[in-house]
Parts: C-alpha cells; sequence; structure tokens
C-alpha cells in the first residue's frame, strides 16, 4: 500500500441505542464499533456510507455530515506499514431495517448505553460516542472543536 484507504462509518441512532457491529477482520477484530468500510472510487462520503452500512448489517440509513475523522496505522515488528486507514465518521439518519451481520462482520445489533458499558468496544468508538453524547466541545478545551485528530492519540 502506497498511500493510505478512505474509509466511512456511520454513528446511527434509534431511540438511545446506537448501532454497532462487532468485527471480524482487522483492524480491531473481535471488538464492537460503527459500521462502515471503504470508500469506492467515485463515491461521496454519504453514498459509501449507506452503501457499507446496508452491506455490513442490513440496515438503510441517509448519511449526513462528517463529525469525526482520524488515522488507523498499523506497522509489522520491523517497522514496515501493514495497513493506513484514514476514517471518516459521519452522523446518519436512521431509515428501516434491522441489523443482521453481513459482509465483514460477526454481529450487528442496536446496542443501549447499558449494554454499551459492558461490551467490548473499539476506544475511539466508546470516545466517539461519549463525546457526542455530551454536546459540543467548549472553546477552552484541548480540542477546539477539531473533527480531525492527530494519529497518535486517537487510534482504533
Amino acid at each position: 500500500m502506497s498511500y493510505p484507504q478512505l474509509a466511512v462509518g456511520a454513528i446511527v441512532r434509534r431511540g438511545t441505542a446506537v448501532l454497532l457491529v462487532q468485527r471480524a477482520n482487522a483492524p480491531n477484530a473481535g471488538q464492537w464499533a460503527l459500521p462502515g468500510g471503504k470508500v469506492q472510487a467515485g463515491e461521496t462520503l454519504q453514498q459509501a456510507a449507506e452503501r457499507e452500512i446496508k452491506e455490513e448489517t442490513g440496515v438503510v440509513i441517509r448519511a449526513g455530515e462528517p463529525v469525526f475523522c482520524f488515522d488507523v496505522i498499523e506497522r509489522d515488528e520491523r517497522g514496515n506499514l501493514r495497513y493506513h486507514y484514514v476514517i471518516v465518521d459521519l452522523l446518519a439518519e436512521y431509515l428501516s431495517g434491522e441489523p443482521q451481520a453481513d459482509d465483514d462482520a460477526l454481529d450487528a445489533a442496536w446496542v443501549t448505553p447499558q449494554v454499551l458499558a459492558r461490551l467490548d468496544v473499539n476506544a475511539t468508538t466508546r470516545q466517539l460516542l461519549a463525546r457526542l453524547d455530551a454536546g459540543p466541545v467548549s472553546d477552552d478545551s484541548d480540542d477546539n472543536d477539531q473533527q480531525c485528530h492527530d494519529p497518535e492519540r486517537h487510534t482504533q
């Protein structure tokens, strides 16, 4: 891989629950995270999110604007690059469907805050959901309302 791969994730809520998948593949196989995947050439971020969420979970969404982006970089024991993803997470509106794991997901579910606390949830997913639930970041915070974050601080 000579350049980063662009990927999307979607934050889909239904009531107090959020749509999550248990990942089957790297990065973070076995952990729960936002559903999503790679952007194909010619797709907008919104089109990619809508396609990926449908493929991965069977849920139909209307993707909105990006709210968070970050890098996932993994190297082997010799320092050679295994992969580099730039992931853009978008807010999305739930339209229809019930979660069923497909594509590269082991499981898919609407997860309530109570269940979320007990699951092995990817750290970046957990941080993003907490940030969104907390509301806007104040002007005097360290993040200064950044939407994209340093890969050394936020890895998935």
